[in-house]
């Protein structure tokens, strides 16, 4: 380096540590550092809106693809119908009187809610034990990922089901099926593996079988009544309608199914609300697990506040189904004239619900007053108890 570029390069070192000096002592002078708040003439009352809607978080379950075999048929709403919906998958299956729904296991838990008629489940867990279980309207049932498990109806009538999947690909990501499985098998391993003669082979179906009919089981034969149930900390059943209802108001009622109620169901917490004609289920969220729903009766609207602060409002009826996403603020209104009836499920098995009016209720009221930019006495009549359940109150004209 010569002479002039050395003193070059000294003299901006020099002015660069005394720069730093200076900015140093600027953090101490909010003026200089420039922290004041802006003029009057220049801040954002409020931040503007998004242009834009919300995601579809809403669809027709009961107008979804449908897979029909001889003994029944089901459908389902995965990802690819519902792209907001990766973290649960839903289904409805339908079981004819006598049919059968083979032996299968998922790579994903699977929840159920009996909507109508009677079927029994038979379930090997990972330890090997088995549980021969009956289900009626009203029971919901829990099988974690790996549990093999079959359904059969049982009586005259048939049986269907309102299923979730904890996760939103489950019909690609993992259902295993028994005649699928045994029907590609190498038939001299299969042999050597169950030591049956090769005729007994030949006779089993040549592909996937899925729901398939059977012989009518009466409710009360021998082979109906034959549960084998275990113990109630590993039982694949609980009477979600028959719960205790965790909150109620204005003629409406919400049953849960936590873990910590149904132990087997570690991962997901099933719900059943019943909800007044004219009734809400109030503004809230839920800080660990998205919601998926299914309208089984009556007319609800449903107003979502998603993830990119875009406002989606929904009517469903039945049939129906959402989805609704973790930590977004949701409410569910019902607008028909009759009682609606709403089954789903968290998927975690430990239940919360957050209420905006919870929030509003316990902060104290000057913060309340700051957070809202009002005088303290505005907000001095908010109410000091939150309800899960309300109506709303029309403007007076």
């Amino acid at each position: 380096m010569d002479q002039t570029n050395r003193r070059m390069f000294l003299g901006a070192l020099a002015a660069g540590g005394s720069l730093a000096a200076g900015g140093a002592r600027a953090v101490e002078d909010g003026h200089a550092s420039g922290a004041d708040v802006a003029p009057d003439s220049t801040f954002l009352r409020t931040i503007p809106r998004k242009a834009g809607t919300a995601p579809a978080f809403t669809a027709s379950l009961d107008g979804g693809p449908i897979k029909a075999t001889s003994g029944g048929w089901a459908r389902e709403i995965t990802t690819h119908q519902l792209p907001i919906a990766t973290g649960i998958a839903g289904a409805h299956i339908f079981l004819n009187a006598g049919g059968v729904r083979e032996m299968h296991w998922h790579a994903s838990a699977e929840w159920g809610y009996i909507i109508a008629g009677h079927c029994q489940a038979t379930v090997i867990d990972e330890a090997g034990e088995m549980e021969v279980v009956n289900f009626g309207p009203g029971d919901t049932w829990y099988f974690p990922g790996g549990h093999a498990h079959a359904i059969q109806t049982l009586g005259t009538e048939p049986c269907h089901a309102i299923l979730a999947f904890d996760d939103g690909l489950f019909g690609e990501h993992g259902t295993f099926g028994l005649t699928d499985w045994m029907s590609r098998i190498d038939p001299t391993l299969l042999r050597g593996a169950l030591n049956v003669p090769e005729a007994t082979l030949a006779a089993l179906p040549g592909g996937e079988t899925y729901i398939i009919q059977g012989p009518v089981v009466p409710r009360d034969s021998v082979a109906a009544r034959a549960e084998r149930l275990l113990p109630p900390a590993r039982s694949h059943r609980f009477a979600l309608a028959d719960a205790a209802a965790c909150a109620e108001g204005a003629g409406s009622a919400m049953r849960v199914a936590p873990a910590s109620a149904f132990p087997v169901s570690s991962g997901m917490t099933g719900f059943l609300v019943r909800l007044a004609p004219g009734a809400v289920h109030a503004p809230h969220w839920h800080t660990r697990a998205n919601e998926w729903h299914y309208v089984v009766r009556g007319r609800t609207r449903v107003t979502l506040f998603a993830q990119d602060k875009h406002m989606g409002v929904a009517e469903l009826g039945p049939g129906d189904c959402a989805y609704l996403p973790r930590a977004c603020g949701h409410s569910v209104e019902n607008i028909g004239a009759e009682t609606a009836e709403i089954v789903g499920v968290h998927d975690s098995g430990l239940f919360d619900e957050t209420l905006l009016a919870t929030w509003l209720a316990r902060v104290p009221r000057p913060m309340l007053a700051a957070n809202l930019g009002v005088r303290e006495q505005a907000v001095a009549g908010f109410p000091s108890v939150a309800q899960t359940f309300s109506r709303p109150v029309k403007d007076r004209t």
